[in-house]
């Protein structure tokens, strides 16, 4: 008796589907597929309102790099927060000031972890210029660590040292040997990227942009992925804002392999005014929502707002 109401039962449950009324065997083989598609591209709410539609990952235009730890305290838990309701905007994120030897190793792991599950690079930030006052020994050890603790990215800055060329380009190299991504940043102020008051910049003074976008076609030469745009001395601590050097750059290089500061609203609202929604852009991580809301033309200040658009194929 026992197995002959198992077998019943068994038989049952294969047809179970056909056993239910009408319109749940019609809809329900297509709610599953639904279900499935949803949670696997992550799609928006509202998804019947119409926006500037980004490109899946990785993208080469559009790109959004974000501070992490530096003026505030961003952890795994908060990162959580961000990236499951931001993540798709998001490319990269950049440790700013070398924060990351302050903390545990289980920490970083955990952001640098989690960031992967998002499809988002890691970047030591430009750190290594504090390493070079440390010797090459250290220089070649910092890179080694910075791989096996998973980052992607090595910036490469020099806003307060003098280092020559040729010498960026051994960094260059050392960096992709090592299996990692070259991120070499360049500008024209030095004392550039440590919160220096704006007169005492004053003070230092100005490289001729030329001499910038030379250093910087080299760099890209000897295999840099892309460039990025020190806002200081261009629109950082400076009055009126030197808006020719980034046109200039853009001008002999192209946008696609060049990134701009642009943590500051005013500063990346400017940037998407004149260059459009696939600029790429480096902001702080507070700033990622406003950021997006003006790339995708949903939102904005008066002189942008409805005024976003683009065209897509």
């Amino acid at each position: 008796m026992c197995s002959t109401r198992a077998a019943s039962t068994a038989r049952e449950d294969a047809y179970a589907p056909q056993r239910q009324p009408l319109y749940l065997r019609a809809t329900f083989p297509k709610w599953v597929a639904m279900t499935k598609s949803k949670s696997s591209i992550g799609e928006r709410s509202f998804p019947f309102l119409r926006i500037n539609e980004r490109k899946n990952k990785p993208r080469k235009h559009g790109l959004t790099e974000i501070r992490g730890p530096y003026y505030s305290v961003v952890g795994r838990r908060y990162l959580e927060d961000l990236l499951e309701t931001m993540g798709n905007y998001v490319d990269s994120l950049k440790f700013a000031g070398g924060s990351f030897t302050l903390m545990p190793e289980r920490a970083v792991r955990e952001i640098v972890d989690l960031c992967h599950k998002h499809d988002v690079l890691v970047s030591t930030g430009g750190f290594i210029e504090r390493v070079l006052a440390q010797g090459g020994d250290a220089v070649r050890q910092y890179v080694k660590e910075s791989k096996r603790l998973g980052f992607d990215i090595v910036e490469i800055s020099s806003g307060f040292v003098s280092i020559p060329t040729d010498d960026w380009l051994r960094l260059i190299k050392l960096v992709r040997k090592s299996g990692l991504k070259a991120k070499p940043e360049v500008g024209i102020q030095f004392g550039a990227g440590g919160a220096t008051a704006a007169a005492e910049l004053e003070a230092e003074g100005t490289r001729d942009p030329s001499w910038a976008i030379a250093q910087a076609k080299r760099f890209l030469d000897a295999g840099a992925d892309i460039i990025m745009l020190e806002s200081e001395g261009i629109t950082e601590n400076v009055d009126p804002w030197r808006t020719d050097v980034p046109a200039r750059f853009i001008n002999e290089i192209g946008m696609e392999k060049l990134m701009f500061e642009a943590a500051d609203p005013d500063v990346f609202a400017w940037y998407i005014k004149n260059y459009g929604a696939d600029v790429n852009l480096f902001v702080d991580h507070s700033q990622i929502v406003q950021l997006e809301c003006l790339r995708a033309g949903i939102w904005g200040t008066k002189s942008l707002w409805g005024r976003v658009v683009t065209y897509k194929e």
